[in-house]
């Protein structure tokens, strides 16, 4: 595998996620974006967010603004700077995050493959699982600093 197919599989399991998700999340890329970025960055702002992943300021305003509805972060004044907004995750789950996590795979992942041989199926959520274990946001970091 190259880095090309490396970036292609990504893009095709972000897809399948995306499909499993309960169907009321509209505009939900750009919500995985900035829910992606706060897993990486504990406390941070909409500039920084923005900044760290090129998405336009306005894009991750709203994404905030629907996280913060559904009780997923909170924010609070920049004691520094007070027009500034700190974002954080919320610190129990919401309805949402419960909901969104509870929602097995396995439906999208065998229309995926074209199978409903539920064995077969087990068996790449079980590697999948592996492999999230394996790279979290941290890996990330590692790389980042690798390459430093």
């Amino acid at each position: 595998m190259d880095g090309i197919e490396l970036f292609l599989l990504g893009r095709t399991l972000m897809k399948i996620g995306e499909e499993a998700m309960p169907t009321d999340t509209g505009g939900v890329r750009t919500v995985l974006i900035v829910v992606a970025d706060l897993r990486e960055h504990e406390v941070t702002s909409v500039g920084e967010i923005a900044t760290r992943t090129g998405l336009p300021q306005s894009a991750v305003s709203a994404a905030v603004a629907r996280l913060r509805q559904v009780g997923s972060i909170v924010t609070e004044p920049d004691p520094r700077d007070r027009r500034r907004q700190l974002i954080r995750h919320a610190p129990a789950l919401s309805e949402r995050v419960s909901e969104v996590r509870a929602t097995p795979i396995d439906s999208a992942l065998a229309a995926a493959l074209g199978t409903d041989d539920e064995a077969e199926v087990a068996a790449l959520v079980a590697e999948l699982e592996r492999l999230a274990r394996r790279l979290t946001p941290k890996s990330l970091t590692r790389l980042r600093a690798a390459d430093g």
